[in-house]
């Protein structure tokens, strides 16, 4: 009996040992070393960064800001490729909402109101590049690898939704911010814009609210969008919907020496500071309108001064090229000093240059007379018309009173933190007088909104991505050139085309999505519905 009950309790033994420790792949693969989750406060970090658009890029071409003038490093044409894929980014911001909530975060919490806003902001910025995008299967992984494409109504009108309820959400987390969770996934971390202020981020959510009613513009009649009740109730209630109140707010992106240096920087000058030129868009809009900012952002042509003697602070001094010029005319004419290039002392001269705007106090004072403007609310469109020109203006160092120095880099060194190749200028400047011109001055019609928008313009020189291009997209102001140069057929494209995966990854919802909105083809000429 001893002998039976070992020959079957041993085997018994044997088995228990070895099923108690079989592991399955993944386990047998897992490096023990490397953390097995990330927290939320990380991810939310990594998609802080991948959101941020910096100067220095194409899209300050598309802007007709700044212009290539030597076809090897770039070119200034419209032939639009693939718009932004903020996908990758849009799984992080699900994965981090999903990490805030077994981390201690209740159904609302910090992560969960910025994940709104992050799908706000990163949705509607694909859908007014490429027009109908993928959006309510867009985050499903394995569960749809083929997602159906929202029309960009749909997608404007969930990213309103999105901005709405997380501004209700950071609202009460303000007012009580012991009463939503404990722990990580509670409490905000890792904040490169606002240190982790919610009264900052809720006041940013406002802004980009305003920010998509201004672009639905054109679709005031519809019902569902409620366009204009939107804005009224925002700047009606600033109790329930504060917003930004000066540049001490600006979502900006801040750069920091040894680790993040400024695109522009003493390091590139001497190979990158006259690869372009600036553009007449913007300098001849500044010249016109005897603006101090052309002192700060352009140099003065060198062919007038060093040649025809001309004032460096004569307005007629500072010369833009023309986007639509063929690029050869353009090299051989920045070749000889005909153009004003970008300001490098102001630019060039320091590692960490200026903060990056991503969402900005002027913009939203200029989106907000523009709505007046339109009948949407009553108010003072013209005292939030001349806070956006004062914050412009402050940001570049422009006071109101008492004039200022502008300074200019003579070429000569490749070094440009050499001060002897500096030239400096006092300049006398008011701006009551600056302002009080016919031009610059608010009226409360047509021509009043035409003022708004080319001051808007302004601000947004080096910031806010593609947001001078969709605003001159959406009204025409200002003028955009076109020629050789911009290809396209003398034409500003309309869109970008959709990503290259889709035409064989999600062929079929592709197809359906360009026979519903162009005819069929992936068309950058094509309009879009929140164009018509």
């Amino acid at each position: 009996m001893k002998t039976i009950l070992k020959k079957y309790i041993l085997p018994a033994a044997l088995l228990l040992s070895v099923t108690g420790c079989k592991k399955s792949f993944d386990e047998l693969t897992q490096n023990t070393n490397l953390p097995s989750s990330v927290p939320a406060s990380l991810l939310f970090n990594g998609v802080l960064n991948d959101i941020a658009e910096l100067p220095d890029g194409q899209k300050e071409v598309y802007d007709q800001y700044y212009l290539y003038n030597y076809d090897y490093y770039g070119n200034n044409r419209y032939d639009f490729g693939g718009g932004d894929d903020y996908y990758t980014t849009l799984k992080n911001v699900v994965a981090m909402e999903k990490q805030a909530a077994a981390t201690g975060g209740a159904a609302i919490n910090p992560y969960e109101a910025l994940g709104k806003f992050f799908k706000a902001y990163l949705f509607s910025k694909m859908s007014l590049e490429m027009g109908d995008i993928p959006m309510t299967d867009a985050l499903k992984g394995l569960d749809n690898l083929e997602p159906k494409y929202d029309t960009q109504k749909t997608v404007m009108l969930q990213s309103l939704e999105w901005l709405e309820s997380a501004n209700s959400d950071l609202g009460q987390l303000i007012a009580k911010p012991n009463d939503f969770g404990t722990g990580q996934g509670a409490t905000l971390a890792n904040d490169i814009y606002f240190g982790n202020n919610l009264k900052q981020w809720q006041k940013t959510v406002n802004a980009l609210n305003i920010r998509l009613l201004v672009h639905l513009s054109k679709k005031t009649s519809d019902a569902d969008l409620k366009i204009a009740e939107r804005f009224a109730a925002i700047i009606n209630n600033p109790a329930k919907y504060p917003l930004m109140e000066g540049n001490g707010d600006n979502m900006q992106y801040t750069f920091v020496a040894p680790t993040n240096f400024y695109p522009m920087n003493p390091n590139n000058f001497g190979q990158s500071g006259s690869r372009k030129n600036m553009s007449s868009t913007y300098v001849g809009l500044l010249t016109q309108l005897k603006d101090p900012r052309v002192y700060v952002t352009a140099e003065p042509a060198r062919d007038l001064v060093d040649k025809k003697k001309q004032s460096p602070t004569d307005f007629s001094s500072f010369v833009g090229a023309d986007p639509g010029e063929d690029l050869g005319d353009m090299y051989n004419n920045a070749g000889l000093q005909k153009y004003s290039f970008i300001n490098r002392k102001h630019f060039y001269s320091t590692y960490t240059g200026e903060p990056s705007i991503q969402i900005g106090y002027p913009e939203l004072m200029f989106n907000i007379a523009e709505g007046i403007n339109r009948g949407w609310a009553s108010g003072n469109a013209e005292a939030y018309y001349m806070n956006g020109i004062k914050a412009s203006m402050a940001s570049y160092g422009i006071p109101e009173t008492g004039g200022f120095s502008a300074y200019f880099y003579r070429p000569g060194s490749t070094d440009v933190k050499v001060e002897s190749n500096y030239d400096t200028y006092p300049i006398g400047f008011t701006f009551n007088t600056y302002y009080n011109q016919a031009n610059v001055k608010y009226t409360n019609d047509a021509a009043g909104l035409t003022k708004i928008l080319r001051q808007k313009y302004i601000a947004l020189f080096r910031h806010s991505g593609l947001e001078a291009y969709f605003n001159y997209r959406r009204t025409g102001v200002p003028e955009f050139t076109t020629g050789p140069g911009t290809g396209n057929s003398s034409r500003i494209a309309q869109r970008f085309k959709y990503h290259d995966a889709e035409r064989t990854a999600n062929a079929a919802n592709y197809q359906s999505a360009l026979q519903s909105q162009f005819n069929g083809n992936d068309d950058i000429n094509g309009v879009m519905w929140i164009l018509k």
